[in-house]
């Protein structure tokens, strides 16, 4: 596996929540991250994990709440969501990938500053409580582990103000998030659809920053998580990030080494 002086971080991968709970699209996308990494040393992970945190919480009897694409994060769903991100599935992800040759860490944004959020405000007068919106990003620990030739997995758990709990934020947010900071050439997500569809259910196959926008206006086809998804991809393309990409299961190892397949994204 090749290190990388510049410890830049140049490609930083987003796992969806749904892909990761089918064995087999989970399996593929991450013998592809593995892969690459192998080859060149320079990819961060970072996930989220809804379907787990979901299923935590069914098992207590607590309802999933979700608006806006954003989970309702009370004192007890927070718990939950730290225990299944941090817990389970960080450390899945890690021994998975460890048994595929990458050598990686598991962290979560909340760990040295990684991730600094501030409350998110009301969503059409909705109180989302324990949930974040990333303010800032420190990537010295992450930088850290590449210049060791380590893979960082990053759970989208990020440190609230002084003297507050831990937030929720949305992996997708957070991703974006990092990879200005790192100023990644690329970012990926990767999920288990092939890209952003039309209203006819057809492939979306590029688009730029303005039309992003319009999709984002009340009334457009995009709802539920594909919104705060649409929102990172502008937020990293408006700071600087080249290209963004969203790939299905078929194009997981295209879109990470070349950028190909699915929906590519371009500031203009």
């Amino acid at each position: 596996m090749k290190t990388r002086n510049a410890l830049s971080g140049s490609l930083v991968v987003k796992l969806g929540g749904s892909l990761l709970e089918d064995a087999t699209l989970r399996a593929a996308a991450l013998e592809a991250i593995a892969a690459r990494f192998s080859a060149d040393g320079d990819v961060v992970v970072v996930h989220g994990g809804g379907k787990r945190i979901d299923a935590s919480l069914s098992r207590l009897g607590i309802p999933r709440r979700v608006h806006a694409g954003l989970r309702i994060t009370d004192a007890v769903t927070l718990e939950a969501v730290v225990g299944a991100l941090c817990g389970n599935v960080n450390k899945e992800l890690v021994r998975e990938l460890a048994a595929l040759g990458a050598r990686a860490a598991g962290i979560s944004g909340a760990d040295a500053g990684t991730l600094r959020a501030d409350p998110h405000p009301t969503v059409d007068g909705v109180d989302l409580e324990f949930v974040g919106r990333v303010a800032a990003a420190d990537t010295r620990v992450v930088r850290a582990l590449l210049g060791a030739g380590v893979l960082p997995v990053v759970a989208s758990i990020a440190a609230g103000p002084p003297a507050a709990p831990l937030l929720n934020v949305n992996a997708d947010a957070a991703a974006a998030a990092l990879a200005l900071a790192l100023r990644a050439r690329r970012l990926v997500f990767l999920t288990d659809v092939e890209g952003l569809q039309d209203a006819e259910g057809r492939l979306v196959r590029e688009l730029d920053a303005s039309r992003i926008e319009t999709l984002l206006t009340p009334g457009s086809a995009v709802t539920g998580g594909m919104l705060p998804k649409l929102r990172a991809c502008l937020e990293a393309l408006r700071g600087g990030v080249a290209e963004v990409v969203i790939a299905g299961p078929r194009r997981h190892r295209g879109a990470l080494s070349h950028g190909k397949g699915g929906t590519r994204l371009v500031a203009a």
